[in-house]
């Protein structure tokens, strides 16, 4: 992608009005500014001014996952039914967010296999371990993607903060042990509170105790407090923790220590969440290591995600202000913007033609 552009080559279109059934407020704002392009509900595109935003929030969140170990990735969207049948998980009933379809027989169009396409990588990244762990010696695997998931949300009513197809960075540990998982665990979490702030939402945003829903009993979100948000957690200040509405009991209270702590609600929006899953997947997909006495044992995993393009859209919602879309310097589509009030002086564009060459040459992000 160029690092300067000419505004004149921008590929791009401001309007007055976002689209009459756009009830959110970050896809009317992103839409007036000609950062994407609604397809219909839940399906959003990315024009270049987007792209470029979006790129740089996967770029934040790319450093971040290496700075602690991860090695990038990329894994298929299309899912083969059985190692999901393995788990349970191809079950309606148990995930009612699949998208299915078949291939073509050869004869009739959808009249062959059953395949899925994927709204998560648990499974599948579980059975490709199968192939390169074998020995304590291989352990541990931290592994992460940015890759296009599909979902049939119900609700698809937030903008590019809940979408039917989207990116999603999901990074997944394999450990030997519990410390050795409970050390990555925390590791990420504190990456994940660096890439909120490198976002310009750190002020904002909390760790959240949270249900662990399908994968374990507990887990952890991290939420960004807006009237927009979907959720409600209750804030200690004090700490700079939350607790989500769900895990609300007075036992959770009492095991966290927050018996007589004044607690603050407030409505958020889920930006980030990992989870330990145990050897739930490592079990159900018959994935093993040989420890030290050479006996087979079941690594301890966990899943950690993050939707850029949800940070990108929580960002388009807290930050903006009277006069519309507000970025923060690092993740802006452009970091200078030049205009050039040569009112036909000769001079003047001359300057200014130079100083855009010397943007090219040098790198610069520049408009």
């Amino acid at each position: 992608m160029k690092t300067a552009v000419r505004q004149s080559d921008l590929f791009t279109k401001t309007r007055k009005e976002a689209p009459k059934d756009e009830v959110s407020k970050n896809a009317k704002l992103l839409i007036r500014a000609g950062y994407i392009h609604k397809e219909m509900a839940g399906v959003y595109d990315l024009l270049p001014l987007g792209l470029r935003t979006f790129n740089n929030i996967v770029r934040v969140i790319r450093e971040e996952m290496d700075s602690i170990g991860g090695q990038e990735m990329s894994m298929s969207a299309l899912q083969d039914p059985e190692v999901w049948k393995l788990s349970g998980r191809w079950d309606d009933e148990q995930v009612d967010v699949w998208f299915k379809t078949h291939l073509h027989s050869g004869e009739k169009y959808h009249g062959g296999s059953q395949l899925g396409i994927a709204n998560t990588h648990e499974e599948p990244i579980t059975k490709l371990l199968k192939g390169h762990i074998s020995s304590y010696k291989d352990l541990p695997k931290y592994v992460y993607q940015f890759q296009t998931k599909f979902r049939n949300e119900v609700r698809a009513k937030s903008g590019i903060m809940r979408t039917r197809e989207f990116v999603m960075k999901d990074l997944y540990s394999f450990n030997t042990d519990e410390v050795g998982f409970r050390e990555f665990y925390e590791k990420c979490a504190d990456a994940y509170v660096r890439i909120f702030k490198r976002l310009g939402i750190g002020d904002k945003t909390y760790r959240t105790f949270a249900s662990g829903g399908s994968f374990s009993q507990f887990s952890d979100e991290f939420q960004t407090v807006s009237e927009s948000g979907e959720d409600l957690i209750y804030i200690n200040e004090k700490e700079g923790r939350a607790l989500n509405k769900e895990v609300n009991t007075e036992e959770v209270i009492k095991d966290l220590g927050w018996d007589g702590v004044e607690l603050k609600e407030q409505k958020a929006i889920e930006v980030g969440n990992i989870f330990p899953l145990g050897t739930k997947f490592s079990e159900a997909i018959g994935l093993q290591y040989k420890n030290e006495e050479g006996k087979p044992v079941y690594p301890i995993m966990g899943s950690y995600g993050i939707g850029p393009a949800r940070a990108m859209g929580t960002v388009a919602e807290i930050l903006s202000d009277e006069r519309g879309l507000v970025w923060p310097e690092e993740i802006a589509p452009f970091k200078y913007h030049m205009i050039s009030l040569d009112n036909g002086n000769e001079e003047v564009k001359n300057e200014a033609e130079r100083l855009f060459e010397e943007m090219t040459e040098r790198g610069m992000r520049g408009l």
